[in-house]
């Protein structure tokens, strides 16, 4: 039997059709494409919120509005902007005006803690945030400790239709979904900023070899690690994900925009694509079930990228009988695999195609995506390497030796979506990227005959938790801050909605004694929600090595996680 070679792409035959090897790029950043799409689908919806709906053309005026206040605000060029929103009409355009003076956009997780917050703050150097009313006092209280200068703040009511516009001013902090603000100085509204401005700003030249954003990642020795994805990453990276879909018309779709757009994965496959194209983006700032289903319901998606955890929440909810799901054409799915009875599930629900696919923060994210196709996917396969994407598994024992088709090894991956390095950490970048362009990704993977590739062992200690990806050492090291513990290990277990949840191993201090609700409690101020454990188990010892280390694969094989 011949062997089978990587170099030899055995993937591009099961390509489909109009799919090429390589994309024939433009050389446009991301802020070009939405003057493009401004230019050619003026009048068309780009932004729909609440069934608010803002104009291709009238989004690119509030970008270049916005970019005039941050160069007033005195950021230049290579300056670094926080963005802390979810799924809002603010921060799409905080992102593209960022960019469109060529400052470095920093996309923060609202979930986060102020702990978590102020170690991106800092490292990321960020001058001004724009942030959520809800959070805006705590991160007045937080900004003495960064470099933050100004803080802009918005409101979920601040782009409603009518009546809800209305409406909103009553009911608003009754639902907790607006806040008051305390007058400080340098804090400002969104809307107030956005309308004293004129959209002329001066021209910035941006290149594709220069820092677009520091996109941060958890680690696994504990340090959140600032990823450079530069104006070329972006770009490219959209071109190729587009190149997948061709069947998808330009300016004709619709997107639900349900992924985070702080997370790349939202911020690629959801937002940027979503812009490219010339859709309307649907924004939900909340994925839950019902609000999913809703916005299926009433604004008709065409195109759905989204986690499991979602399909699975929208299946097992009651208003999924009385919802008509099939303007749902096509579904991305990633971060966590998905389980085949759902993929079957929603797929008869909505008589869209799923395909599955893999990347990496590293790799702005995508790296793989199944065939848009029935009969040339394959289930529990994150499926092909897309084009420009070059893809090695190499002996575990090297890491530089590729091993036969059909045995494992680690992942390594190159193409133009693969980040410039790790902000401000020389060491790190070069324990992952060589100096040849290839990415060490620490996966497990295989690729059979074909050339799907196969994800057979993860990260050796990430947790996935409603599709966000959870470290142990960050959970560790707010547990050995507790003066009372000795010892502290995470894992992962498994949970019938989250995919995977959160189980803490605690060795006392000698002499002392904890309770399980105090340790709770005392993580509820330190770590975002979804790190929150879910049990907490007391031992007299944990289980080590020789050497010392603590044996995660003995506590997770005896907490039922199949490794």
């Amino acid at each position: 039997m011949k062997e089978i070679r990587y170099q030899d792409k055995p993937w591009l035959a099961r390509y489909e059709k109009g799919v090429p090897e390589k994309a024939a790029y433009e050389n446009i950043c991301l802020p070009g494409f939405l003057e493009r799409s401004a230019d050619k689908f003026s009048d068309k919806p780009a932004l729909i919120f609440q069934g608010y709906s803002i104009s291709y053309v009238k989004l690119n005026e509030m970008v270049n509005r916005f970019a005039a206040c941050l160069t007033d605000f005195g950021i230049r060029k290579g300056d670094s902007v926080a963005i802390l929103l979810p799924n809002l009409i603010p921060c799409v355009a905080a992102y593209y005006a960022t960019m469109k003076i060529g400052g470095v956009t920093v996309m923060n997780n609202p979930l986060y803690s102020d702990r978590e917050l102020k170690h991106q703050f800092n490292d990321s150097e960020a001058k001004v945030l724009i942030t959520l009313d809800l959070l805006a006092d705590r991160m007045v209280a937080l900004r003495p400790q960064t470099r933050i200068r100004q803080i802009i703040y918005t409101s979920i009511g601040d782009y409603l239709p009518f009546p809800k516009n209305l409406l909103f001013p009553f009911v608003g902090k009754k639902k907790k979904l607006a806040a008051d603000v305390k007058s400080k100085e340098e804090i400002y509204k969104w809307k107030e900023l956005v309308s004293r401005y004129s959209p002329v700003l001066p021209q910035v030249s941006i290149s594709f070899d220069d820092v677009a954003m520091y996109q941060y990642t958890g680690g696994t020795t504990g340090v959140s690690k600032g990823v450079m994805l530069t104006h070329g990453n972006l770009s490219r990276q959209v071109q190729q994900v587009a190149a997948w879909f061709p069947s998808f018309d330009r300016g004709n779709e619709t997107m639900l925009g349900a992924l985070p757009f702080f997370h790349v994965f939202g911020l690629t496959t959801a937002m940027n694509l979503s812009i490219y194209e010339g859709w309307g983006n649907i924004l939900i700032p909340k994925p839950q079930p019902d609000a999913l289903l809703e916005a299926v319901r009433k604004f008709k998606p065409t195109f759905a990228p989204l986690v499991p955890t979602m399909y699975i929440g929208m299946l097992n909810h009651p208003d999924i009988h009385n919802s008509d799901l099939t303007s749902i054409k096509g579904c991305f799915s990633g971060s966590a695999p998905l389980p085949v009875e759902v993929i079957k599930e929603f797929e008869e629900k909505t008589g869209a195609v799923i395909v599955e696919g893999y990347g990496l923060t590293e790799t702005t994210p995508v790296t793989h995506i199944n065939p848009f196709h029935r009969d040339k996917r394959k289930i529990g396969s994150i499926g092909l390497p897309i084009p420009d994407t070059e893809c090695r598994i190499v002996s575990l024992e090297d890491g530089k030796t590729d091993v036969p088709s059909g045995q494992s090894g680690e992942l390594l991956v190159r193409g133009p979506q693969i980040m410039k390095g790790y902000r401000n950490m020389p060491q790190e970048t070069a324990n992952v990227l060589s100096s040849d362009g290839w990415l060490s990704t620490g996966d497990i993977a295989v690729m059979d005959e074909e050339g799907y590739f196969f994800i057979v062992d993860r990260k050796k200690d990430l947790i996935i938790s409603s599709g966000y990806n959870v470290y142990p050492r960050d959970i560790e090291e707010v547990f050995y801050e507790h003066p009372d513990v000795k010892e502290a290990c995470a894992i992962g277990i498994p949970h019938p909605h989250r995919g995977e949840a959160v189980k803490v191993f605690v060795v006392p201090k000698e002499e002392k004694i904890i309770s399980e609700q105090e340790l709770m409690e005392y993580c509820k101020t330190k770590l975002a929600k979804y790190k929150w454990p879910e049990e907490i188990e007391f031992r007299e010892d944990l289980p080590k090595s020789n050497v010392g280390k603590i044996l995660k694969k003995n506590l997770r094989a005896e907490s039922g996680e199949k490794k």
